[in-house]
């Protein structure tokens, strides 16, 4: 075993020591971490990549979850394995610059980890279309040095695991290839051909998961069901995961092969703070309270918006709109994404909150809604009704809108100025139209415009006084200003 400080923070039972976690060594830093990747989607990546972490997490190591791009359902599951927040890393809507600082920020809080686990997204190669896998999962694995694990599916291959192996091994220089974990193996008979196939590939085996029916995620049309909305049943499933990889996953050579990352250097852990200073933000003296919506209809947010918020000295509340009043003294409301569709009957039924909402906005209240929030806004959804905050109303439709989208913004609005620029992403099946009968004086204005594949240009979202609301996902930690506009409007302070 390694001498390494990390090796002696990986008992067998018992918690990390926090001296030989995640340490600095001047602006350098030392974070044993490794990528779960795939050769596509469907693989089985999340599933394992889940149970590795709960396993990792009952022998006493602290873990760091992250995820490869915009998708808020996998760190949920994330967070429900070992008990951290699971966060993302997005090349497109943080900056690559962002990255690594992001990395070491989510592996020092809120106390530092042993090891960081990253999941990756589509296949190991996949990222932007024509940009060469811009933001893949492989990007990330050269950005942060991160030595990479190929969950690989052998339902349907056995000794021709080894030939895909050697493709992906020697792709690309800047990956390294440091261990294959077979999933879905049929027999013993199965596995020792695949072994053997993977053997002349040169690349170790870390693992061979059986074949199992019993252990099962349920999906919907955007992916898996929200950890959130499934407990305890996702606890269950969770629970019998970590079972599973802690009986047929070598954890051992996961680990060694995580500290063989070289330490990071030259780089500073992600700052909120910082971050908003850089932008120009000063604070005013009082405090002012900002209302987040939670609950098992809003469970997609990035944590760094909640911390840039708390950063530039607000008081963020959370609330579950199926079930509360809005929060007592609330100057600002951020209602972020989910499935409303699923929940509609419900949020419909919360009359009283539906009420407050409708009247905070009247009264001049500053409301961001992403996706899920924008149809909440609406007078209807599915025909049933929601806050009537804007004179539109929203249906699920069996078309899915997916992307990343590079917006300008049409108007000022809370979140900024005409003209600012952001990267943010598209992840629906619903359709915002506006209303029957309503008023064409009294239409908003639209929020943000942005060109399609065909260089057609597109509108999204509307912007009337204080509310904005869209479709469109923000990773503030990509664009903090978006975070000191929202902050300033609600009176926190102002940006020079």
């Amino acid at each position: 075993m390694s001498s390494s400080p990390f090796a002696q923070s990986v008992p067998s039972a018992g918690a990390g020591d926090s001296d030989t976690a995640c340490h600095p060594h001047g602006r350098s830093w030392t974070l044993p971490r490794v990528v779960i990747a795939a050769p596509s989607s469907g693989s089985g990546k999340t599933m394992v990549t889940t149970g590795l972490l709960a396993a990792l997490h009952d022998r006493g190591v602290r873990v760091s979850p992250h995820k490869v791009g915009p998708d808020y359902i996998d760190p949920g599951y994330h967070a429900a394995a070992c008990g951290r927040i699971g966060r993302n890393l997005d090349a497109h809507m943080q900056g690559t610059e962002r990255i690594v600082p992001l990395l070491l920020h989510g592996a020092l809080v809120p106390q530092p980890a042993d090891v960081a686990v990253i999941e990756g997204v589509m296949g190991l190669f996949d990222g932007a279309l024509g940009r060469r896998g811009f933001a893949s999962t492989a990007h990330i694995a050269e950005l942060t040095h991160s030595p990479v694990v190929l969950v690989v599916d052998c339902a349907s291959t056995s000794r021709s695991v080894g030939a895909l192996v050697h493709g992906f091994a020697t792709f690309s220089p800047g990956v390294r290839l440091g261990g294959v974990l077979l999933n879905n193996v049929a027999s013993p008979r199965h596995e020792r051909e695949a072994r053997a196939g993977v053997a002349e590939a040169g690349v170790p085996v870390l693992g061979a998961i059986p074949r199992r029916t019993d252990v099962v995620v349920p999906s919907r049309h955007l992916g898996l069901v929200p950890a959130a909305e499934r407990a305890p049943e996702s606890r269950s499933a969770v629970e019998a995961l970590a079972r599973l990889v802690a009986e047929h996953v070598d954890l051992d050579a996961i680990l060694a092969l995580a500290r063989t990352a070289p330490d990071l250097d030259d780089v500073d852990p992600w700052d909120p703070a910082a971050e908003l200073a850089a932008t120009g933000w000063l604070p005013t003296d009082g405090r002012r309270r900002v209302a987040v919506a939670g609950g098992e209809a809003f469970t997609f947010s990035y944590a760094e918006n909640t911390e840039l918020l708390e950063a530039a000295g607000l008081e963020v509340v959370t609330f579950d709109p199926l079930t509360d009043t809005l929060p007592d003294g609330v100057d600002g409301l951020v209602v972020g994404g989910g499935f409303p569709e699923v929940h509609a009957l419900g949020l419909s039924a919360n009359v009283a909150l539906r009420d407050q909402i409708a009247a905070f906005a009247a009264e001049g209240g500053v409301i961001s809604a992403e996706c899920a929030g924008l149809l909440y806004l609406a007078r209807s959804l599915d025909d049933h009704p929601m806050c009537g905050v804007l004179p539109v109303t929203g249906r699920m439709t069996p078309r899915l809108t997916l992307g990343y989208r590079e917006g300008v913004a049409l108007t000022d609005s809370v979140l900024g100025p005409e003209g600012t620029r952001v990267v943010g992403h598209e992840f629906h099946r619903t359709v915002v139209e506006p209303a029957i009968g309503a008023a064409h004086g009294d239409a908003p204005h639209r929020a943000w415009a942005w060109r399609d594949h065909e260089g057609e240009t597109r509108r999204d979202g509307w912007v009337d006084g204080s509310v904005h609301a869209s479709y469109l996902h923000l990773h503030w930690a990509g664009a903090p200003r978006l975070a000191a506009s929202f902050a300033a409007a609600v009176g926190a302070g102002e940006m020079t």
